[in-house]
């Protein structure tokens, strides 16, 4: 199941900087599939996992999953800036690794139903189904200047006014229900380049992140995590475009200044050649991990 869920990156790479002492409770915020967490409960025979995910599928994808070890981890379907009143929940104040990948699945890109893929006959790129607005919402009721400014702050967009305008103009004759239309209506002004991205890619970023809000969740996760973490515990992030790595970066650098972490990575690790060729998602794929010194 995990294969078809997705492949998980730099697997190695995590494991090499989360755990440093082999045995005690990990978080990971991002359980998608499980492969990240599956990978370190068989390398780690004496760790337990706090898994965080509030996508349904994943949520179902844990129950599903053969390999599960219900006595050494537990799933909570959250949100992961809710860590702190989870994991008290669970009479849990210190853990000794935190892990988070915040990119999207390759599940969620490839389910047309979830709307994320260009192809998409769907509009709504939530990653939980209770969040309360879609990306079809957006598109068909925010005004020009606020989408605008969505496709710039979240997907720095160059062209983000005339593809608000070209938005607003073509709703006017027509719902944009689909993700497919969307990407026809930024086609019309930006034109396709096959030696770069796919012009609707920031666009379609912009959205998802802001629909789920995506970077102040991640902005609470950080800030959050230092009072969790006993002395020597690690942190590794995970992220897939400079948006989220400018936050992890400040964030970590900030904390290190303030003596609270060890920079474990001066800079930003990425997957190894063969990597990226046997699974192209690790391609934008950038580790910084620190180390609490409190």
């Amino acid at each position: 199941m995990i294969n078809m869920y997705h492949i998980p990156v730099m697997s190695y790479e995590i494991s090499q900087f989360l755990i440093n002492k082999p045995y005690g409770i990990y978080v990971d915020c991002t359980f998608g599939g499980g492969g990240h967490s599956f990978y370190l409960l068989n390398k780690f025979k004496n760790i337990k996992i706090i898994a965080f995910d509030w996508d349904e599928d994943a949520y179902n994808n844990f129950f599903f999953e053969k390999k599960n070890d219900k006595k050494r981890i537990i799933f909570i379907r959250d949100n992961f800036k809710n860590i702190e009143k989870s994991l008290a929940a669970l009479k849990i104040n210190k853990v000794n690794g935190i892990f988070a990948d915040v990119g999207v699945s390759s599940k969620q890109f490839n389910d047309l139903s979830r709307g994320f893929s260009f192809n998409s006959n769907t509009l709504d790129m939530r990653m939980d189904q209770r969040v309360k607005i879609n990306a079809m919402d957006v598109v068909n009721s925010y005004s020009s200047k606020d989408l605008a400014n969505i496709f710039y702050q979240y997907g720095e967009e160059y062209k983000s006014r005339q593809i608000a305008n070209a938005i607003v103009i073509y709703r006017k004759k027509r719902k944009i229900s689909t993700a497919i239309q969307l990407r026809s209506i930024i086609c019309s002004v930006k034109k396709y380049d096959t030696k770069k991205i796919n012009p609707s890619t920031k666009v379609f970023q912009a959205l998802r992140i802001f629909i789920n809000d995506e970077l102040n969740n991640l902005e609470i996760l950080l800030s959050t995590i230092p009072r969790l973490l006993n002395t020597k515990a690690r942190v590794v992030i995970m992220t897939f475009h400079s948006l989220e790595d400018r936050i992890v970066k400040n964030n970590f650098k900030q904390n290190f200044t303030n003596g609270i972490y060890k920079l474990l990575t001066k800079k930003v690790v990425t997957a190894t050649q063969k990597e990226k060729i046997n699974n192209p998602k690790s391609r934008s794929a950038k580790i910084r991990a620190v180390e609490n010194n409190v």
